[in-house]
């Protein structure tokens, strides 16, 4: 039995002072000792990592590219049976053309119906921790220091305003005149509500998307939780939330420990916590389990929502602007009956930190992230063979139900990598689980192919941000190169041109002089009128 300390908690078996500096820490003692003793007795040794075996193409079965015009054939009765199946009085007859057994869907008869399938969705955010490393200075001045030069007044204005805040909660683009838009999750909860606005609209006034449903950390629950009471009054929100009445800042939660950090490889097993963060004795250092945890923390969550008749469940990172409802691909999902859908584009240079769709060494498709499973370098190698590389959007669609009768097997096999780190703290190792080698685990799944400057617009640093939001575009001086996947004076116009889209229709703002504001319920309900 593990020892309970004066202070009511157990050390489950670290020492006292170890136990108590990771207690105060937040960090999860029961999870961290069950994770570091099958580490120790070699349960994950079996987990090698993700070989690139082949390069995938679209081939408009299992991945499909929503890029250009999409059409699909599919057995009328089975495709039928799937929707009757949601709960939804949605006859296919009336929007698809039946010939014989089989039905077809234009792209522009799928995303009409995706939208009616708004009332057994429900939207997901991962949010990161804080904004620290969004912000580090040496991050950004690595990833170009000539660019970072040149915003570099941007880059303090930003940094200046989500100092310590939780990254969801930072700005998610700067205007023209070099004012802060609204956070990432204000943006996230504006498009959920327009798009619920647009379906009562067109269909019935009911409740759609919602609840919201999100992934915090010990670290940053309370903050969010705060900020979301501050929400209700928010230029972007209130008056969709009066419209449309969706209590849109009440939002399912679940919320996820940090881990210990463990000792480096170099000092061989049986490992331990490492205890000994920047040279201080007894002072360990607490880490993200990474976000394939979620599949553990939001048990109850995705359970509650199989109850409350939602059948599926989007999730995707707070980060990344792109990452909005598609109907077109919701569509798609619920006709075929499949597990999951998963967003991929194409890889350009600022794509550095993620997954690639591959063929692993069991010829399955999987997903190889970049930096715990599969190296830089490797990624480089098979990009010079000449194939494109499709690039995880880190937006997942699930079939809620197959979700939830498989989610012990998700938790127990997803592939938990323990990766050794050289940093300012020492050298250590963590362990973490990537969201999306839930890939390699699905039999029957989707890939859809989606253009990135409309559906992957992340922000992993703030200049990534500062290039979409086209800061110092017409400087003179700003990098560019012969090569178009390394030319990011050319990829920043891109990103600029998929943001300021992005921003004027899903997130339904308009651009008065040099600065972003929200349209008015009336302006929204008369373009949803004329479309």
């Amino acid at each position: 039995m593990a020892n309970i300390n004066q202070t009511g908690f157990e050390n489950e078996g670290f020492a006292p002072a170890i136990a108590a500096d990771m207690h105060k820490k937040g960090i999860d003692l029961k999870l961290t000792r069950k994770i570091l003793d099958k580490i120790n007795q070699g349960v994950y040794d079996h987990v090698e990592p993700v070989r690139v075996t082949a390069i995938p193409e679209i081939d408009g079965k299992t991945i499909i590219d929503l890029t250009g015009p999409v059409h699909q054939t599919l057995d009328f009765s089975k495709a039928q049976q799937n929707i009757d199946g949601l709960g939804l009085k949605i006859d296919l007859t009336e929007i698809g053309q039946c010939q014989g057994d089989l039905i077809s869907f234009d792209k522009a008869q799928l995303i009409r119906l995706g939208k009616q399938l708004y009332p057994v969705v429900s939207y997901g955010i991962l949010n990161g921790g804080s904004a620290s490393s969004f912000f580090d200075i040496k991050k950004n001045q690595g990833f170009n220091s000539k660019l970072y030069q040149i915003c570099a007044k941007e880059f303090a204005t930003l940094a200046d305003l989500a100092k310590d805040k939780a990254k969801g909660l930072a700005p998610a683009f700067i205007n023209q005149d070099s004012t802060p838009g609204p956070s990432f999750i204000e943006l996230k909860m504006r498009a959920v509500l327009i798009q619920a606005l647009q379906y009562q609209h067109s269909y019935q006034k009911l409740p759609c998307l919602t609840p919201l449903f999100q992934m915090t950390s010990v670290y940053n629950n309370e903050q969010i939780s705060a900020a979301y009471q501050d929400y209700r009054h928010s230029q972007y929100l209130s008056e969709l939330i009066q419209a449309t009445g969706i209590e849109i800042t009440r939002v399912e939660t679940g919320v996820q420990p940090m881990l210990a950090a463990f000792t480096h490889s170099r000092e061989g097993r049986p490992k331990s916590v490492f205890s000994k963060a920047y040279g201080i004795e007894n002072n360990t250092l607490p880490m993200p389990g990474g976000h394939g945890q979620n599949f553990a923390v939001l048990r109850q969550v995705y359970r509650n929502l199989l109850d409350l008749g939602i059948r599926f469940v989007y999730l995707g990172n707070v980060d990344n602007l792109g990452y909005t409802v598609n109907p077109l691909a919701l569509a798609l999902l619920a006709l075929t009956g499949k597990a999951a859908g998963f967003e991929f584009s194409f890889r350009t240079a600022v794509d550095i930190k993620g997954g690639i769709l591959i063929y692993d060494q069991y010829h399955r498709l999987n997903c190889a992230d970049i930096g715990p499973a599969i190296s830089g370098e490797a990624v480089c190698q098979a990009e010079s063979s000449g194939k494109s590389i499709l690039f995880n959007c880190a937006t997942g669609l699930f079939n809620l139900p197959y979700l939830v009768e498989h989610l012990d097997t998700i938790i127990e096999n997803l592939p938990l990598r323990v990766s050794d780190q050289e940093k300012d703290a020492g050298y250590y190792s963590q362990a973490e689980q990537v969201t999306w080698e839930i890939i390699g685990l699905l039999d029957d799944f989707l890939i859809f192919g989606v253009n990135k400057y409309e559906r992957f617009l992340a922000a992993k640093l703030v200049l990534e941000g500062l290039m979409a939001s086209g800061i110092g575009l017409s400087h003179p001086e700003y990098p560019t190169a012969p090569d178009p996947k390394h030319d990011l004076l050319a990829i920043a116009r891109k990103l600029n041109q998929g943001l300021e889209h992005k921003l004027a229709t899903v997130y339904g703002l308009k651009k008065c002089d040099s600065r972003w504001e929200p349209k008015t319920v009336s302006e929204l309900l008369k373009e949803f009128t004329n479309c």
